[in-house]
């Protein structure tokens, strides 16, 4: 069985995020799509709220399941059993530091492929961080994102500016 895992930070996912998922699943077996745990980052949305939003957004897919996890994505590959770890580009500014990891992965695991995957040119503007400024100050994302993620940004900005966290 051909396994792989596609990690991230999915915070939140965005429609290039699903195109990355889409074509990996037509490649492998299995993908596993795992929610990293950054403690050098300040989600928007909890793991436990990422990981239960991926679960909902891929149900379609039949061979996508999602988990999550804290530390060396190799060493959570290599738990898996995955023989490759998928990563999207879009841009060749992503190119760079992509490819250091890679590189460093494949020290750490030899036997764990890295496969890039280019988003389709459509998706190459949307990050996640975009995503979020953009619904921070009242634009439209629903071309960016699936409509759930779009539903739950709403919630989630509602609940912060109600909080006082975020300004109206």
């Amino acid at each position: 069985m051909r396994i792989a895992v596609y990690p991230g930070s999915f915070d939140p996912i965005t429609n290039g995020h699903l195109d990355v998922i889409e074509r990996a699943a037509a490649l492998f077996d299995e993908v596993i799509v795992a929610v990293s745990c950054n403690a050098h980052k300040r989600p928007l949305f909890t793991v436990e709220e990422r990981v239960e939003i991926l679960k909902a957004v891929l149900q379609p897919y039949y061979n996508v399941l999602v988990d999550s996890f804290y530390g060396l994505t190799v060493n959570f590959a290599r738990e898996k059993g995955a023989q490759a770890i998928v990563r999207g580009l879009r841009a060749i500014s992503d190119f760079e530091n992509e490819f250091m990891m890679a590189l460093t992965n494949k020290k750490l695991a030899p036997g764990i492929e890295t496969i890039f995957l280019m988003t389709r040119a459509e998706f190459s503007f949307i990050s996640s961080t975009a995503v979020k400024e953009v619904m921070l100050f009242g634009g439209c994302v629903r071309d960016m994102v699936p409509p759930l993620v779009e539903e739950r940004l709403k919630d989630k900005y509602r609940q912060l500016r109600n909080a006082g966290e975020v300004k109206s």
